[in-house]
């Protein structure tokens, strides 16, 4: 059961409704998570505008890889639904992918570079070593896009952190196989 309290919508100001309206919009239904984090209009902004300026940068599934990865690390069940089916929903990832990216791997293997070294950045706190900094620049990374991989890492760390906190209940439909 979630420990912190998630406001009714009727509760909250027009502001985080609109902000929960759209998320409802994209995935087909308001998470758990984001009633829970509109009781603080202010992180809720933080956190879904964190997401829109994020979904900018590297492809899709590789976000999504990356997500999975660092929520694996962090032993966040919620964050691994919620992930898994917007992977498979929306990023047209099978389940095998979604293993894989679990595991910090793909069968792409520059997406698997980029997963592996969320999980790096996650599991070590972010002191990777310079063998780890040239593996995912050998394969194919530029340092701004390794920027972006950590980036998107800590932006999973956020929500899993929240979640874990909260140990929010998981409302996510059950994902649909791919192909």
């Amino acid at each position: 059961m979630s420990r912190l309290k998630t406001p009714a919508l009727d509760e909250l100001p027009a502001g985080p409704r609109q902000i929960l309206d759209k998320v409802g919009a994209q995935l087909g239904f308001v998470p758990n998570m984001f009633k829970t984090i509109a009781s603080n209009p202010t992180v809720l902004e933080v956190v879904t505008g964190l997401q829109a300026t994020m979904s900018r940068v590297l492809d899709a599934r590789t976000r999504h890889s990356i997500a999975l990865a660092a929520s694996q690390v962090n032993d966040c069940d919620y964050c691994l639904a919620i992930h898994s089916y917007s992977s498979s929903e929306f990023g047209g990832m099978s389940s095998d992918d979604i293993d894989l990216a679990r595991a910090g791997s793909s069968t792409d293997p520059k997406r698997a570079a980029a997963a592996h070294f969320a999980q790096l950045v996650v599991d070590s706190r972010g002191q990777v070593s310079d063998a780890d900094l040239a593996a995912v620049r050998d394969a194919g990374y530029s340092d701004p896009e390794i920027l972006a991989i950590v980036t998107v890492a800590v932006q999973a760390l956020l929500t899993n952190f929240i979640n874990n906190v909260n140990q929010t209940d998981i409302d996510i439909p059950a994902v649909n196989s791919v192909g």
